[in-house]
This record gives C-alpha cells, structure tokens and sequence, in this order.
C-alpha cells in the first residue's frame, strides 16, 4: 500500500466506523448553515430581536448580548452568553429542560458573495440520537429564519 492510500480513513474489517458527528475533545456535534440575501446587519438585528430569538432560542422578552448574561426562555432553554462580537459571533452555553448537561452553541455571521451565511455549530451533545434531534432543530430554526427575512423584505 503506497503512503498515501495508508492514510486514508477507510475503517477495515475488524474496525468499527466513527459515528458521524462523533469528536475526540467535543462529544458528538452539529452545524447548519444557511446563506441570505440580507446584509450582516439586517441578519444580526433579526437574530438579537425578540421575534428572531423565539425561531432559534425561545420565547425571551429581551436578552443582553453581553458576556455573562444569563437566559431562561419560557420554553426551558437556558445557558449564559459566553462571547459576543457585535454583527458577527454569539458563543453560548445551551441546556434543553431533560439534558443532564448544557452544550455549547456557536452561531456565526459570515460575509457570502450573495448576502450573509448563518452558521448554527453545536457541540457537547450527549449521543447521536440527540446529534440528529438538533440537527433537525437548527435546519428548522435557518426555514423559519429564511421566512421572516423574506416577510421583512416584501414590508420594505
């Protein structure tokens, strides 16, 4: 075998393939990312917003964007605000009400040749099971993200 093929990661007949979403240091972890035609403002205003929170947080009155803050949505997500850069990153602890265990939630604004990407990254999940619940959770969480954008769009 050539060194180069040695390298490949293809699991052999007695060894078991890596679960996907499966990391040494991070548990099992998931990322969406969805591209809008809006500017990084317009898509930060909306996630920071009460009605942009409710698609992807839960229902809060307000929540402030600084580190340290700490949050309880009415539905039972709750976690602190780790970092915040304004128009560009939230890092956050993120616990549902049942996990025994909070995970850490990155979202992400990145400038795209056609608008701004949304990047969901969750990392410290429990298990595959709950790897794909977020997963569904997150590509929900950019629909409905999608929709209100639109709706913004047609009102200006």
């Amino acid at each position: 075998m050539s060194k180069a093929t040695s390298k490949l990661a293809i699991p052999g007949a007695n060894e078991a393939a890596k679960p996907v979403g499966l990391t040494a240091a991070a548990g099992f972890q998931v990322g969406v990312r969805r591209t809008f035609p809006v500017s990084r403002e317009a898509a930060w205003s909306l996630l920071t917003s009460p009605e942009g929170m409710m698609v992807w947080l839960g229902e809060l009155p307000s929540l402030d964007f600084k580190p340290g803050s700490t949050y309880t949505s009415k539905e039972g997500n709750h976690g602190e605000i780790r970092v915040v850069k304004t128009g560009e990153q939230i890092r956050m602890t993120w616990q549902r009400p049942g996990w025994n265990h909070p995970s850490t939630v990155q979202i992400r604004l990145l400038v795209a040749k056609t608008g701004t990407t949304i990047s969901f990254h969750q990392e410290k999940l429990t298990d595959i099971w709950q790897r794909e619940q977020m997963k569904a959770y997150w590509e929900e969480a950019a629909d409905r993200i999608r929709q209100q954008l639109a709706a913004g769009e047609s009102q200006t």
